[in-house]
C-alpha cells in the first residue's frame, strides 16, 4: 500500500512539564521548530495523505467550486466613496474586481457632488485614474496580503504596505499619484495600519519578538534619517493601534488589553507636535473617542458595564472631563459612534442584533434623544460605514442577514428616506436559477444549557428542506473575546443549503451576542460554559428534529477551533464530523510560554497558568491536546497554515497526532496545511473559493443521509 494511503505516524519523543505540582508528558513537543526538515517532511506526509483519502471526492469539489464561481460576478466595482480633497478637488474612490484575478485594482475617478454615483454597469466612469494595481503587485508571489492602501489628505500622495509570505510583517512604500512615480521612501517590518499625519508624513506601527505592536513612529516623506519614535508600549498586556480623525486632523494612537484601554492624539497640522492622553488608562477602565470637531465623543465602561456615552472637550486629559450623555443599559452593549455634523450615529448590541441608531446634533453639536432604525427581517446585521466627509447630509448603511446578500444603504439624515446603491450581486445557477430570498428561511431558535441560560442559535435553510430529522446541519460556533457572529450573507453556503442541509450558528457564552455578561460568562473561570453550550445547542437541534448525530457536523476556527477541540472531548458522540480551522488546541502550553507571539496579552482572556494554579488547573482540564481521551471520534478535518503567527502550526499538528494516537478511533483524522500562508489561509480569491468547496466536499461526505430501505 502507498504511504499516501496511510496516516503518517509521529514519532513519540516524551518530554516532561511541569507547573503548581503538575507534570504532563508531551511526546510531541519535537514539532515546536517549523524550520526542522523532519517536521516540514512530516507535514508534507500529511498533505499527501490527505489528498489521497480525499481524491474521491474531486467531483464533488469541482461541483461546489463552480456553483461559488457561478453564482458571483467576477467583474465588479465596489460602491464608490465619496471624498473631498482641498486643492485637488471632489473625488469617487472605488475598487475594481476582474474576473480571473485574484486582486483587485483601485481607482478614482472626478466626481461633481455626492450626488454624482458613478454606474458599475456603464464601464468605467470618465476620468478615471488607476492608483493601485494589486494584481501586478502579487505577480511572482505565493502569498499576497495588502496591510494598507492611504491616500493623503490632499490626494496628492498613496501610502501601501504588502505581506508575501503570510506572518503578517509588511513592507511600506509610498508613491506620487499626480506623475504615477514611486518614491524612495521605504519602511521594512511594519505592523498592518497606518495613517497619515498631514500630507508629507505617514505614521506606522512595528512589532517586538511577540509579533505585538509596540512601538508607533513618524515616518516624513524624503527624510532619509531615522524615522522619528513617538511612542513605546512597555506594558507587555497592551498592544496599539492608530488611525486618523475623520477631518484628518488629528491622529489617534490607542493602547488596549483585553480589558483596558488609553488613547493619545497627536495634532497631525504641526510638526513639533507631541502625543496627548485623552485620559490615563485604568485597570478594567475600556474606552473608545470619537473626535467631533470642537469635542470628543466617548463610549466607555466606567460604571456602565455594558458602556455608556459621554462627551468631553477637545483638549481632554482626564475622565474627570467627561460628561455623561447617556448612562447605558444593562444588556444593550454599546459598541462605538460615528460622528457627523448633523447626526452622532451609534452601533449596538440588543437582543442579540447588531443595530444601528441615530442621535440628532443641534446647531450648537449638541445630541438628542436615540431614535431607532427598524428592518423587517427576524435576524440581521447592520453597521455603519465611517466615511470621511462629517459634513453630509445622508449616511451610508451596511446591511445583510443569512438571505439578504450584502447592501449598501444611502439613508438621509433629515427624513429618514433610504436608497440601495449596491446588494451583492447573485448569479443565475445553471441548475437552480435565479437567487431568491424567499427560497430560503432563517430564524432564531434557544437552546437551554444546564445551568438554565438560553442560548440563541441563528438557523438558516432552504424552504423545501424537510425538517423531520433526515436533514444534514452543520453547526459553526466562536465563543471568545467578546466577538459576535453575527447573521451573514455567503454564496458559498448556498452550496449547502440547495444540497439539503441546515447551517447553524451556535451564539455561545464568551462572544459579545448578549451583552458584556454574555463574554464574561464565558471567559476566565467561566471558559468552561463556552463548551458545554456549544454541546447543549448541538444535542438541542437533534432533539428539536431539525437533524440527526449521524448528520450533523461542527466547524470552528482559532478560538473556536480550541472550542471544536475541548466540545469532542467532552461528548465525542455529539458530531458525525467536525472541521477546526487553525485551532488553538494546545491552549496551555502556549500560554505558559510568555516568549511565544501573544501569550502575555492572552492573559487577561484566559486567565494566567505560569502563575495562577487555578488558571492552570483550569486551562489543563479542557486544553484538547492535553484531553484526548480513549473513545469513538467523530471524522476530523484540520486545516491551517504553516506560517501563521497567531496559531503556530505546531498546535494543530500535535493535535492530530495525538487524536491518532489517544483516541484509537477508527474515523478519519486528516490535517491540511497551507505551507505558504497565515492565520486566514490562501489570500487569492480563487484558491480561497477551492479551499471552500474542499471542505464543504468533506463534511457533505462525511455526513451522508441513511441508506433508503
Amino acid at each position: 500500500m502507498p504511504a499516501a494511503d496511510r496516516p503518517p505516524v509521529a514519532p513519540r519523543r516524551p518530554s516532561t512539564r511541569t507547573h503548581h505540582g503538575d507534570t504532563f508528558t508531551d511526546p510531541y513537543a519535537w514539532m515546536r521548530d517549523k524550520t526542522d526538515p523532519e517536521f516540514v517532511a512530516y507535514l508534507n506526509a500529511e498533505n499527501a495523505y490527505t489528498d489521497a483519502v480525499t481524491a474521491p471526492l474531486a467531483e464533488l469539489r469541482q461541483e461546489i467550486y463552480g456553483d461559488i464561481s457561478a453564482r458571483t460576478k467576477q467583474t465588479d466595482l465596489s460602491v464608490p466613496e465619496f471624498v473631498r480633497h482641498p486643492g485637488l478637488g471632489e473625488f469617487w474612490y472605488y475598487a475594481r474586481s476582474t474576473e480571473g484575478l485574484d486582486y483587485p485594482s483601485y481607482h478614482r475617478c472626478p466626481a461633481q457632488g455626492r450626488d454624482s454615483l458613478p454606474d458599475p454597469g456603464k464601464g468605467a466612469p470618465e476620468g478615471e485614474q488607476l492608483l493601485l494595481d494589486a494584481q501586478a503587485l502579487a505577480a511572482g508571489t505565493d502569498f499576497f496580503s495588502m496591510g494598507c492602501f492611504d491616500v493623503s489628505p490632499n490626494g496628492r500622495l498613496a501610502a501601501y504596505s504588502v505581506d508575501t509570505s503570510g506572518d503578517e510583517r509588511y513592507h511600506l512604500r509610498f508613491f506620487d499619484l499626480i506623475t504615477g512615480q514611486a518614491l524612495p521612501d521605504e519602511v521594512a517590518e511594519v505592523a498592518s495600519g497606518g495613517c497619515w499625519a498631514g500630507d508629507g508624513a505617514f505614521c506606522y506601527l512595528t512589532v517586538d519578538d511577540a509579533w505585538r505592536p509596540d512601538r508607533l513612529w513618524r515616518h516624513r516623506l524624503g527624510d532619509t534619517g531615522e524615522d522619528e519614535l513617538l511612542h513605546t508600549e512597555d506594558d507587555e498586556r497592551f498592544w496599539l493601534g492608530v488611525d486618523c480623525s475623520r477631518d484628518n486632523r488629528w491622529v489617534q494612537l490607542g493602547a488596549a488589553s483585553k480589558t483596558s484601554t488609553e488613547t493619545w492624539l497627536l495634532d497631525a497640522t504641526d510638526p513639533a507636535s507631541t502625543l496627548r492622553s485623552v485620559a490615563p488608562r485604568r485597570d478594567d477602565i475600556e474606552y473608545d473617542v470619537e473626535v467631533a470637531g470642537d469635542r470628543l465623543f466617548i463610549v466607555h465602561n466606567d460604571g456602565a458595564p455594558d458602556f455608556a456615552l459621554a462627551q468631553a472637550p477637545l483638549t481632554s486629559t482626564d475622565a474627570t472631563d467627561w460628561t455623561p450623555i447617556w448612562p447605558g443599559e444593562p444588556g444593550v452593549r454599546l459598541l462605538g459612534v460615528v460622528s457627523y455634523d448633523r447626526v452622532l450615529v451609534q452601533s449596538l448590541r440588543r437582543d442579540g442584533l447588531q443595530v444601528v441608531t441615530l442621535r440628532h446634533r443641534d446647531a450648537a453639536g449638541d445630541v438628542g434623544e436615540e431614535v431607532g432604525i427598524a428592518f423587517d427581517e427576524p435576524i440581521y446585521t447592520v453597521d455603519v460605514d465611517g466615511g470621511d466627509e462629517a459634513d453630509t447630509d445622508r449616511i451610508r448603511l451596511h446591511y445583510q442577514s443569512m438571505v439578504t446578500p450584502d447592501e449598501v444603504i444611502d439613508y438621509r439624515i433629515a427624513d429618514g428616506t433610504r436608497t440601495v446603491l449596491r446588494r451583492r450581486p447573485v448569479l443565475d445557477h445553471p441548475v437552480h436559477g435565479p437567487y431568491r430570498p424567499t427560497d430560503y428561511r432563517q430564524q432564531r431558535v434557544w437552546a437551554e444549557a444546564g445551568d438554565g441560560t438560553r442560548i440563541p442559535i441563528s438557523l438558516v435553510y432552504r424552504a423545501d428542506t424537510p425538517l423531520d430529522g433526515s436533514a444534514g446541519c452543520l453547526l459553526y460556533g466562536y465563543g471568545a473575546y467578546e466577538i459576535s457572529v453575527s447573521p451573514s450573507f455567503s454564496i458559498a453556503r448556498l452550496s449547502l443549503l440547495d444540497r439539503g442541509y441546515l447551517y447553524a450558528v451556535a451564539h455561545v457564552r464568551g462572544g459579545g451576542e448578549l451583552g458584556r455578561a454574555w463574554y464574561t460568562g464565558g471567559r476566565l473561570e467561566a471558559k468552561e460554559n463556552t463548551f458545554t453550550d456549544f454541546i447543549t445547542c448541538a444535542r438541542y437541534l437533534v432533539s428539536a428534529g431539525y437533524t440527526t448525530t449521524g448528520r450533523l457536523a461542527a466547524e470552528g476556527g482559532s478560538a473556536g477551533g480550541l472550542l471544536i477541540g475541548a466540545a469532542l472531548n467532552l461528548a465525542p458522540d455529539a458530531f458525525a464530523a467536525v472541521h477546526a480551522a487553525v485551532p488553538f488546541v494546545d491552549a496551555l502550553t502556549t500560554i505558559l510560554d510568555p516568549e511565544l507571539p501573544l501569550t502575555v496579552m492572552e492573559w487577561e482572556e484566559w486567565g494566567d497558568p505560569l502563575h495562577d494554579p487555578e488558571a492552570y488547573a483550569r486551562m489543563r482540564r479542557y486544553s484538547p491536546y492535553e484531553n484526548v481521551r480513549a473513545a469513538q471520534y467523530p471524522a476530523v478535518l484540520v486545516t491551517t497554515s504553516l506560517n501563521d503567527t497567531r496559531v503556530e502550526i505546531t498546535e494543530p499538528a500535535k493535535w492530530v497526532a495525538a487524536l491518532r494516537h489517544d483516541s484509537g478511533s477508527s474515523s478519519p483524522i486528516l490535517l491540511k496545511t497551507e505551507m505558504v500562508a497565515g492565520h486566514g489561509g490562501s489570500s487569492g480569491r480563487y484558491q480561497a473559493w477551492r479551499d471552500a468547496a474542499f471542505e464543504l466536499a468533506w463534511l457533505i461526505a462525511a455526513t451522508p443521509p441513511p441508506p433508503k430501505d
